[in-house]
């Protein structure tokens, strides 16, 4: 069914080209659409635009339609051209003449776009979750090796002292950074595009702040024309949120991948998380962590790439937008993906705590010495200098932990700070998103 079918004849090959993969991704649109299409028919009987019994009707079938499309193998076939198609024929079916009025004061342009909207801000919550219980793992590690000196670099050569529990600390606050970023990109998806229309209104008199309250929205957004000059936009930040919390546990894996190298040896992994060589007996290689971080690095140029798909287009709707859906949806499968894999690592890393035995890294206790000889008055540039003459000797003594005291340091690492902000930026993502959720809702 084609929703603008006149009369005429379009080439089939055409349409296959148009519609065959665009039908696999609607289907993930499909509790979407239906619950956004839920939020309109009361809102149309509100409006007086159908009668009482024909949004009864209208509703009882899309509740159906919903069990339908949150089955493990909902798909849509070719006898509907997308998701909106395939509700209309569907609903036919089952709420009769009603079903023909459904499409009243709407566009497939603010219908897709509303479904958009729910997926992201449904999708950014979950991943949030994802990310408030990754970060939450890094920081009971930190807690759990707090004590767990180890050298810190710079130039890649061995600096200063520091602390596991510095470094697991470090990502999860990474990840708070990240949590505030992706906060921001659901916040564009937190408005509701629904009776813009084809980009320019319609001249029925739809409730549009009606809807938008029963679809959890908590704004407009207000001029119809913007609605269509957001597509793209959204999906960018939306991406660029993804590709940031990509860059953090990219980073993380390329850190392990180092810390296990021959040169460093500072953690090792169980043997259920190695592989091995079909040629070296001795191998036990970190193929999840190299997995990770090439993935992470493809996912860092997504908002590149939907930049490119969207710049330069002229006003108003074009069909370039549907590519994004496979862009979008790729990226927080992969995010998704990628957060419970490192997740799921975590409690087979090992850390070696007797690390700085190994003589070799007794110069990074210089700046401890230096420091000490300034507690007793004498000028840091002195210090400096004087200390500076023995480095390579090996006679630097390890102070205790306990002479850091400053936040962030080896002595108080500001776990509880981190605890505090992540449970604060928690309260910026809108739980209630599901489809079955807003369901229940709007009946």
């Amino acid at each position: 069914m084609h929703l603008w079918d006149k009369g005429g004849k379009t080439r089939e090959s055409l349409i296959s080209f148009t519609c065959d993969n665009d039908r696999i991704y609607d289907a993930r649109l499909a509790p979407y659409d239906i619950v956004g299409s839920m939020a309109h028919a009361v809102m149309l009987e509100r409006c007086g635009l159908i009668t009482a019994g024909e949004k009864e009707s209208l509703l009882a079938g899309l509740v159906r339609l919903l069990d339908e499309a949150e089955q493990h193998d909902f798909s849509i076939g070719k006898e509907s051209e997308d998701i909106h198609s395939w509700v209309e024929t569907r609903l036919s079916d089952l709420a009769g003449e009603a079903a023909g009025k459904l499409h009243t004061g709407r566009s497939r342009n603010d219908q897709v776009l509303t479904d958009l909207h729910l997926y992201i801000r449904h999708q950014t919550y979950l991943l949030a979750q994802d990310l408030n219980a990754l970060a939450g793992s890094f920081l009971d590690l930190g807690e759990k090796h707090i004590d767990d000196l180890m050298p810190g670099f710079t130039h890649m050569q061995a600096a200063m002292v520091t602390s596991f529990g510095l470094w697991f600390a470090s990502f999860a606050e990474s990840l708070c950074d990240d949590l505030h970023v992706l906060a921001g990109a659901a916040s564009l998806a937190g408005a509701s595009p629904l009776g813009t229309a084809a980009g320019y209104g319609t001249s029925l008199p739809v409730d549009r702040e009606l809807t938008a309250s029963l679809l959890g929205f908590k704004r407009l957004i207000v001029t119809s024309p913007y609605a269509q000059m957001s597509r793209g936009r959204t999906e960018r930040q939306v991406t660029g949120a993804i590709a940031s919390a990509a860059n953090t546990l990219g980073r993380f894996a390329s850190e392990v991948i180092l810390f296990m190298s021959p040169g460093y040896r500072f953690v090792t992994l169980k043997d259920d998380l190695t592989t091995g060589s079909s040629i070296m007996p001795q191998k036990k290689n970190p193929d999840l962590f190299e997995i990770v971080r090439a993935r992470c690095n493809r996912l860092q140029a997504v908002p590149g790439e939907v930049a490119l798909m969207t710049s330069g287009l002229p006003p108003g709707y074009n069909r370039d937008y549907q590519e994004l859906k496979a862009v979008l949806f790729d990226a927080f499968d992969s995010i998704s993906e990628l957060v419970q894999a490192i997740n799921g690592a975590l409690e087979g890393l090992v850390v070696r705590k007797e690390i700085l035995n190994d003589t070799r890294y007794n110069d990074i206790f210089s700046v401890e010495e230096a420091n000490r000889m300034v507690r007793e008055g004498v000028p840091f540039r002195e210090a400096y200098r004087e200390v500076a003459k023995k480095a390579g000797s090996g006679t630097f003594p390890i102070p205790s932990r306990a002479e850091y005291s400053h936040t962030g340091s080896i002595g108080n690492p500001g776990i509880e700070l981190i605890w505090t902000r992540l449970s604060g930026l928690m309260g910026s993502f809108t739980p209630g998103t599901s489809p079955r959720e807003l369901c229940n809702t709007i009946r």
